[in-house]
């Protein structure tokens, strides 16, 4: 099995990116974030998933060991699936999705793209004891964090700028109208 790979970006799109390793370029499934670090022409680690199929052997990649681990219990519930996975990495960060699975909130979960509330409960129910809750996590609150990034969306704002700006406002600042006004400084910045 692939379990990581180290090369030279040679392309990129907003899911995936090419990785030249050799002389043998490998296309990865990647989240948005990791799409937005890369860059061509510069070097890349990337920990890997190798998914395989009946008809196809699908990478996944991460830029660090917790997205991994996230990962692949994500796609060990049934009905979950790799494409569905990255897509819950996409909107939300393993520390927020701890959170929102020890909390029980599936209102975060719902924002991805195939999920409605009973895959949301199932992937809560699944993952509650093989999530553990940090001290660093217990500050997220999913439902306000859901909330702000809703409003940022109706504001205009893309919902992956939306993330972005968020990700950058402090934990510190509570309450999902403080957390838009300092995700728009940030957007406006």
């Amino acid at each position: 099995m692939i379990s990581s790979l180290s090369g030279t970006v040679r392309h990129k799109d907003l899911h995936y990116i090419v990785i030249d390793v050799g002389g043998v370029g490998y296309r990865v499934a990647v989240t948005t974030d990791t799409a937005l670090e890369a860059s061509p022409s510069s070097s890349i680690f990337l920990w890997t998933h190798l998914a395989v199929r009946e008809n196809s052997l699908d990478l996944y990649g991460f830029s660090n060991l917790e997205n991994l681990g996230v990962f692949e219990l994500l796609i060990t519930i049934s009905g979950i699936g790799p494409k569905t996975a990255l897509g819950i990495l996409n909107v939300a960060t393993p520390a927020m999705l701890r959170q929102a699975v020890a909390s029980g909130d599936t209102s975060y979960l719902t924002k991805v793209s195939g999920i409605g509330r009973k895959n949301a409960e199932k992937i809560v129910l699944e993952l509650k004891d093989k999530l553990k809750v940090s001290d660093a996590d217990k500050g997220i609150d999913t439902r306000t964090e859901g909330d702000a990034l809703e409003a940022l969306v109706s504001l205009g704002y893309s919902e992956r700028d939306a993330r972005e700006a968020l990700k950058h406002v402090p934990k510190e600042v509570k309450g999902a109208s403080e957390r838009v006004k300092a995700a728009l400084k940030n957007l406006n910045a």
